[in-house]
Parts: C-alpha cells; structure tokens; sequence
C-alpha cells in the first residue's frame, strides 16, 4: 500500500482514486481601468453642481441642476460600475468559472481536467495597464474569452499549471484498480 507524498506532514496529493478537493484558486473581475471615464464625469459633475448651485439664471433652478447631474450620475457612472461588479472570474483547483449578468445571471465553467489552449493577448493600452484577454479552448464548447485580465502572465501559468495538475490526477486515478492502488 503506498503512503500519500507529503510535504512537511500535510499530504499534497490525494491518495489514488480519492476524489480531489475543489479548492479556491483566485477570484478576480476585469481589470477597473474601464470606470476611468466614469471618475472623470463624477468629478465634473460634482464640481460643476457646486459651482453653479444658486447661480443659475432665473428661468433655471436649483432642483433642475440636481436632478440633471443625478440622472448624469446615475447613467454614466452607476450603471457601468454594477455592469463591470457583476462579472467575475473564479479558478478553482477543478475549474474556471465565469459569471455575468445583472438581473438573471449567466454561468460558464471550463473543466481543467479536459483541457484546453490557453491564449494570451495583449494590444499596447492593455500592456499599459498590465492586463490581457485570455481566450480558453477546449475544441468542443464556445471559447471562453476572459477580457481585461489583471496580472494576465501569472494567471496564464495558474491556468497551465492547473491543466497539468488536473491531468497527471486523472491519468493517475485511470491508471489505478478497483482498489485505488496500481496493479490491484
């Protein structure tokens, strides 16, 4: 009977045919570098609405200009922030997840232990900021783009990393007998 490889007396990896443990990897969203524009229209308007509050012209009036740069906050600087809260992006020790969506959420996974192509694409703006867009390929489902990828080179080689883990465990455990140990 073979022991489980250790490391400093906790186990690294399950003994043969014991499922794994889903454990969480990394929990990120996109990149923030999209909200720039709306910290620009919250500073202007706030700064405009302190300047002309009680210095509009007569047919104008205080309730107006507060309603206005309301409807101007509400559209272009709340909307986009729930917009870019909403989405995320969760690697697991089995899967990546990604979920989006305001009101009906939308859930798409990617399985470590089927594999994938994993690329990695990075325009000048996004090399600026240190972000990229992942693009994961299985062959069979949809690509799963991931837009905006803060810190893009070490979630690529978490990614690569995973694959290989998630594989070398599979082929592990199909190589194991009804037993969970080899040869049984």
């Amino acid at each position: 009977m073979t022991q489980p490889v250790t490391l400093g007396g906790r186990p690294t990896m399950p003994p043969p045919g014991v499922p794994t443990e889903e454990l969480l990897i990394a929990r990120f969203r996109a990149h923030a570098r999209r909200l720039f524009w709306s910290a620009l229209v919250l500073i202007a308007a706030f700064g405009a609405t302190a300047y002309f509050y009680d210095n509009l012209p007569s047919p104008f009036e205080n309730w107006m200009l507060l309603a206005g740069a309301g409807v101007l906050v509400l559209l272009l600087v709340v909307v986009p922030y729930v917009v870019w809260y909403s989405r995320s992006v969760t690697v697991t020790t089995r899967r990546v997840i990604v979920n989006h969506g305001i009101g009906a959420r939308n859930r798409q996974e990617m399985s470590h232990a089927r594999g994938y192509t994993i690329g990695v694409r990075r325009g000048v703006l996004q090399r600026m900021w240190g972000v990229g867009t992942i693009t994961l390929s299985n062959g069979v489902d949809a690509p799963l783009r991931l837009a905006n990828v803060p810190n893009v080179t070490l979630v690529h080689e978490t990614l690569a990393d995973q694959i290989e883990v998630s594989q070398i465990l599979a082929h592990r455990d199909a190589q194991s007998g009804p037993d969970g140990y080899p040869g049984s």
